[in-house]
């Protein structure tokens, strides 16, 4: 039984406006503009529909980007590190850092009310543990992302004041968010321009063919609208 999406009414309105007309990014984000707006402020994001086989794990594409305005968002980070780094990695932001303690909270409350994990290379062997309640999350840490690194008060800085980390999904598209819609039009260009110029750097040499297929920018919850960029 096929599934019926009641749309509402604002929706259906912005979706007269919405067309598959490819737009320049700066039209593109004046176009998502126009659409009608919400009670709150919704998040903007780009998705990019990428020439990979996501069999492969040569043509991953997973890795973090500092946008140049950040995304309007703080994100609620912990650490795992020795317990001589603790203080540094809780002076930078960390909502929680600590060594095998942390670990064992995790696995004992099923703790995860947090969306980014960071730590130190050698708190890897006991974070390990966790793969089954973190990965399926999307929380473990990954040396690929630049959760996994030395300098935790750097990491944990960064990410608590909006990091972004995006990996492709199984059918080679890439989610990623780029702001808030109340950003000035100018701030989200250069926030896409960012992320864009990242992905295209990040073309594995064994993907044939057209790389970035298809580009799309969205609001939370406005139809899309297409972004012509260079291929």
């Amino acid at each position: 039984m096929a599934v019926v999406v009641q749309r509402s009414k604002r929706y259906k309105q912005a979706a007269e406006k919405a067309t598959q007309e490819v737009l320049a990014l700066d039209a593109g984000v004046e176009r998502l503009k126009t659409f009608a707006p919400t009670k709150f402020d919704q998040s903007v994001e780009v998705i990019f529909s990428l020439g990979i086989d996501a069999k492969h794990a040569d043509q991953m594409i997973r890795g973090s980007i500092s946008l140049p305005h950040g995304i309007g968002k703080a994100k609620r980070v912990v650490a795992f590190c020795p317990d001589h780094l603790v203080a540094a990695a809780t002076a930078a932001g960390a909502i929680k850092a600590g060594g095998q303690s942390l670990v064992q909270e995790i696995e004992k409350d099923n703790f995860s009310d947090f969306d980014v994990a960071i730590s130190t290379p050698d708190m890897m062997r006991f974070v390990g543990r966790l793969g089954k309640v973190l990965g399926p999350k999307g929380l473990m840490p990954s040396p690929k992302a630049g959760t996994v690194t030395a300098d935790i008060a750097t990491a944990v800085k960064e990410y608590a004041a909006g990091k972004v980390e995006f990996r492709n999904d199984s059918g080679g598209n890439v989610h990623t968010v780029v702001g808030k819609l109340s950003f000035d039009n100018n701030k989200l260009v250069d926030n896409i321009n960012a992320i864009i110029a990242q992905i295209r750097k990040m073309k594995p040499q064994t993907s044939k063919g057209q790389y970035i297929k298809k580009v799309v920018l969205k609001g939370s919850m406005t139809p899309a609208v297409y972004l012509n960029v260079q291929y």
